[in-house]
């Protein structure tokens, strides 16, 4: 059943929305060094709604930044490509997938998760001296083959969460017994069919399975991270389980408890504002 299964994924992976050209573009350029900054800035900046909100999210206390940027040009300055970058592409994302037609999928649940999971990612990010712009993007990414199966089989999708509520099982287990596919094996082939680089695609492979020979820091970073923000419950899920936390990423990452302590802190602190500027 999961070959036909993933097959079909892959087909209807065509008929999903797709993200705006320069958004795009963004994506495929990742590993580009001659790219031409002013260029792209001028081709953002056509479409105001993600201007806006890529702005928002650059003054913003999770950058902390002394002056207020107007551009996304100003942003690129201050900030850097790599980070407006993804600030753009959080912002895009977070508006192109259409809502309502599973209705047991809460949207702004799955959001508010995301969202909490790419912060704490961060903060995880700089106490291990790890890329944060990579974290935050694998975190918000993490799950996004969930949008993919909702929207290619949203009465499919309303099974997975009736069997998840009857049984009280993990997201993941329930796809497998229902659709005999999952959230993982859906976000990977997204992330191959909108151009992700490997770093990317392996965190969003990963994610369940730190402990993986090829899963790398950072699946072991939004693992991590998408634990804490279960067991701090951010994303105000019903039902919410935890999941069980790898020993080998836990002790990967070194951290005492007191930096947990911190982290869920900082976490808390700037997940609010994130997710008004995103969901707003």
């Amino acid at each position: 059943m999961s070959a036909i299964v993933l097959d079909d994924v892959l087909r209807r992976l065509a008929d999903l929305p797709s993200l705006p050209a320069v958004v795009m573009e963004l994506l495929t350029s990742i590993d580009q060094e001659d790219i031409d900054i002013a260029v792209l800035a001028k081709k953002v900046s056509h479409d105001q709604a993600l201007t806006a909100k890529t702005l928002r999210l650059a003054n913003s206390s999770l950058y902390g930044l002394q002056v207020r940027v107007t551009t996304i040009q100003q942003a690129i300055t201050y900030l850097g490509f790599q980070t407006t970058r993804n600030l753009i592409t959080a912002s895009a994302l977070t508006g192109c997938f259409a809502e309502g037609r599973c209705p047991a999928f809460d949207h702004k649940a799955f959001w508010r998760h995301s969202i909490a999971t790419a912060a704490c990612a961060k903060v995880l990010a700089r106490r291990v001296r790890f890329n944060q712009d990579y974290a935050f993007t694998a975190g918000l990414l993490h799950d996004i083959g969930r949008l993919v199966l909702v929207s290619s089989y949203p009465d499919l999708y309303q099974q997975v969460m009736e069997y998840r509520a009857a049984k009280d099982t993990y997201v993941q287990d329930a796809e497998l017994a229902v659709m005999g596919v999952d959230h993982v094996l859906a976000g990977v082939a997204l992330a191959e069919h909108w151009n992700f680089s490997d770093t990317m695609k392996m965190a969003i492979a990963f994610h369940h399975d730190p402990g993986a020979p090829d899963a790398g820091l950072l699946a072991t970073i939004v693992h991590v991270a998408n634990a804490i923000v279960h067991a701090l419950d951010l994303g105000r899920e019903d039902d919410d389980l935890v999941p069980a936390v790898s020993p080998v990423a836990w002790t990967a990452l070194g951290l005492n408890e007191e930096c947990y302590l911190q982290v869920f802190r900082e976490t808390e602190l700037q997940y609010e504002e994130i997710t008004m500027i995103l969901m707003g």
